[in-house]
């Protein structure tokens, strides 16, 4: 079988789930299948930043074939067990995971958390409300956080290379920032810095105030159409 490693790799990429970006890497290592490919994912704490499943796994690896970025090298059977199909990686693929690399690397990208999209959204809440909210998630944030300096004292007393644990790092920094920018929302709430309560209040009057004339419009409607 060959492969045209000259294809000319498209601006928007038409695999874009970190999980099939785990597969390209666990090949540029040495062939695989599937099971061994999860175990091993699981076995260095993968799935804490890239969502696992078999079920997913299977389906990336037909589209990672189907792109000639993989290739069965052969397919092994161990007494009355299925069929265990190795996957090597191909020239176009090992391109295309080192060009995948580099651009994750260096360029940031607008991602699209939930928690900002629901601050996006907040006056949907009123601002009593929230600031319980905000108390619960500071609590969870810290205890997370907790749970870090703790996997990182283990991380220590195993000896693990700083290399191999650089997305705990990562996230236990977002954690930190996310944590500190609740915490001061949640007191710059309190206080009313900046109008911030108080304009939030007499927008949610205003919304109560338009949603009532709302109602009273649609009875009077419907009172009209039943006579």
């Amino acid at each position: 079988m060959t492969y045209n490693c000259s294809r000319v790799i498209e601006d928007k990429r038409r695999l874009s789930n970190p999980l099939a970006l785990a597969v390209l890497v666990l090949l540029y290592e040495r062939p695989m299948h599937p099971y061994e490919m999860a175990c091993t994912l699981r076995e260095r704490h993968k799935e804490a930043s890239i969502k696992l499943n078999y079920g997913s796994l299977y389906t990336i690896i037909e589209q990672l074939q189907r792109e000639q970025f993989i290739f069965p090298r052969e397919t092994l059977r161990e007494g009355k067990r299925p069929e265990k199909t190795v996957y090597e990686l191909t020239p176009l693929g090992e391109t295309e995971l080192i060009n995948w690399m580099r651009e994750l690397v260096s360029d940031p990208v607008k991602e699209f958390p939930q928690f900002e999209a629901a601050l996006s959204l907040i006056p949907a809440l009123p601002p009593d409300e929230v600031v319980e909210l905000l108390e619960i998630r500071v609590n969870l944030l810290k205890k997370a956080l907790e749970d870090h300096g703790e996997e990182g004292r283990l991380c220590k007393a195993m000896k693990l290379p700083r290399l191999f644990s650089l997305e705990r790092e990562y996230h236990s920094e977002m954690t930190r920032a996310e944590c500190r920018f609740s915490e001061q929302l949640l007191a710059e709430i309190k206080r009313d810095v900046g109008g911030l309560r108080s304009t939030w209040i007499e927008l949610r009057k205003n919304l109560t105030r338009g949603r009532q004339r709302c109602g009273k419009s649609r009875a009077a409607s419907g009172a009209k159409e039943k006579a």
